[in-house]
């Protein structure tokens, strides 16, 4: 583990590879797993201020959902969560476009519609974040739907870090995301 400014990072964050590649996985995080995107406390409200502007971009499978049960609903775990279509498929707020599940509120981010770009923890898979009173977790989350991204960083020499970059810095600032350049440099180097 790197201890970096309150936050913990498992080493796999700064050795495995990672680059997402959707023209093999065809966006599958959208569409699988146990439960919607995680929502921060912050974002709820950005949600209720952005739906109007992202509904019309929404399937009519997906705005139904929503308006039945809300913009954000509580998982089994009780943390607030997207809701999903029929209770396990895609997550409400995914559109389909040239047969790729991405994220309807991204469209209208990139649209210039809105300023909120999607959920922070949509933006920072495979980066998990579990949060204690003192500092964050940042964990690298393998899954078997990722395998393509796995093979693409691999290739292209990009560690998960880097490849989340951007996202990274909206979350925690670009002083942080330089000082952990600075840290994975050092600790990989100290490991040869």
């Amino acid at each position: 583990m790197l201890e970096h400014q309150e936050t913990l990072i498992h080493e796999d964050v700064m050795k495995e590879e990672f680059v997402c590649n959707l023209s093999k996985c065809h966006g599958a995080c959208c569409v699988q797993g146990n439960a919607g995107a995680p929502l921060e406390e912050d974002e709820l409200k950005q949600l209720e201020a952005v739906y109007p502007i992202v509904k019309p971009y929404l399937t009519r499978k997906g705005i139904a959902t929503i308006e039945k049960e809300g913009l954000y609903v509580r998982d089994f775990e009780g943390d607030q969560t997207t809701p999903c279509v029929d209770g396990d498929k895609e997550c409400a707020y995914t559109i389909f476009e040239a047969g790729q599940a991405k994220c309807g509120i991204e469209k209208a981010w990139l649209d210039g519609k809105i300023t909120f770009r999607k959920p922070i923890s949509c933006h920072l898979y495979p980066i998990r974040i579990t949060k204690y009173p003192e500092f964050d977790l940042l964990n690298y989350d393998r899954w078997s739907i990722c395998s393509s991204a796995c093979t693409l960083g691999a290739e292209l020499k990009v560690p998960v870090y880097r490849f989340l970059k951007e996202a990274l810095i909206r979350k925690y600032g670009e002083a942080w995301y330089e000082g952990l350049e600075q840290s994975a440099a050092t600790s990989i180097a100290s490991e040869r």
